[in-house]
């Protein structure tokens, strides 16, 4: 390793994925995630089993992250983890473990903000692949099962956040709507999948009427449960008649909420540099919506390669890198939050 060559080891462990990449001056070496299939049965991520599975996964994965990235755990410059938000029970594993690590090899420690993790996902750099990251400043639509938020990109390190959820994410949208058609959880990617043969005008749902760039989800649950309700008396059969219609239609909303506002922001602020980030921007309606519209409005849309919108440690490394660079590091004393804004 050249002495001025900066190797950090990034842990996310915020929900259900243990996650752990090594990442060399901004370009990416390995990202390993393993999964934890158990919580499908429950309809939903049960806490104490995703932090149960954390304690299995993490040394493994941190081996093998060191392993595909080809080097020696004695080149690593500092260790990045999720300080949250998130599952308290998952972070606390991923903080005591990146506490540990650094103790032991005596390298920094830095702490990350999840979200914030989403957004420099951007600037990961792969080896003799183009590098196209957006130009400051930039809004980026941050959309998650627990996160829908507006944010104002000024630097690497200094966001704003100028619209957010007053109460539920789009993300649970998508996934309580899916759950009370009968759908496998997570529910996002099921009606994603399932929109592309329907009717997205098919059915009308409500949209809220909010002021600013700020979101709203709850009526919406509400509206499409009630609709489901009153149809279901009237016809048994109704959702597994009309399951891909449901489905287009609910996506349809969800996406006009979003990008509603999201351009809203655009003409307010005069920039027209947009990026999306965040597990729910994997939605192909809401990428190919938001291409629609980069070209009717002249935007330049940057969108994030899909393995890099879920949960991952890339993204934790990342954002290590540019506060190594700005040398923010944390004491031996940190520990992880479950709720905090970006």
């Amino acid at each position: 390793m050249n002495a001025n060559e900066i190797t950090i080891l990034g842990i996310e462990s915020s929900c259900d994925d243990t996650s752990a990449a090594i990442i060399r001056d901004g370009v990416i070496l390995s990202n390993v995630v393993a999964n934890q299939k158990v919580h499908e049965e429950y309809g939903g991520v049960v806490p104490e089993l995703a932090s149960r599975a954390h304690q299995q996964n993490i040394i493994p994965v941190v081996d093998l992250a060191i392993k595909n990235a080809g080097i020696n755990r004695n080149e690593i410059s500092a260790v990045a983890f999720t300080r949250g938000p998130g599952l308290l029970g998952s972070l606390l594993v991923g903080t005591s473990f990146a506490k540990g690590f650094s103790l032991a090899a005596g390298i920094p420690l830095i702490d990350v903000n999840h979200l914030q993790g989403h957004v420099l996902a951007l600037f990961i750099k792969e080896k003799e692949v183009p590098f196209n990251p957006p130009n400051f400043p930039f809004l980026c639509l941050l959309v998650s099962g627990g996160n829908s938020q507006i944010i104002l990109v000024r630097d690497y390190l200094k966001m704003e956040v100028i619209g957010q959820t007053i109460d539920d994410a789009a993300g649970e949208a998508f996934d309580k709507c899916a759950k009370v058609m009968g759908l496998p959880y997570p529910g996002g990617p099921h009606v994603d999948r399932l929109a592309k043969d329907g009717d997205p005008l098919k059915f009308e749902f409500t949209r809220p009427r909010i002021q600013g760039f700020d979101y709203s989800f709850s009526g919406l649950k509400t509206n499409f449960l009630y609709f489901l309700r009153d149809r279901l008396k009237e016809n048994e059969n109704f959702i597994e008649e009309n399951l891909n219609d449901l489905c287009a239609s609910i996506q349809y909303t969800i996406i006009e909420i979003l990008l509603n506002k999201l351009k809203r922001a655009v003409k307010e602020t005069g920039i027209k540099e947009i990026t999306i980030a965040g597990g729910v921007s994997a939605n192909s309606g809401l990428r190919n919506a938001l291409k629609v519209n980069a070209e009717k409005y002249r935007w330049n849309l940057i969108i994030p390669k899909f393995e890099y919108t879920m949960d991952n440690a890339a993204m934790i490394a990342i954002t290590g890198y540019y506060k190594y660079l700005n040398k923010e590091f944390i004491g031996q004393n940190v520990v992880p939050f479950a709720r905090t804004k970006l």
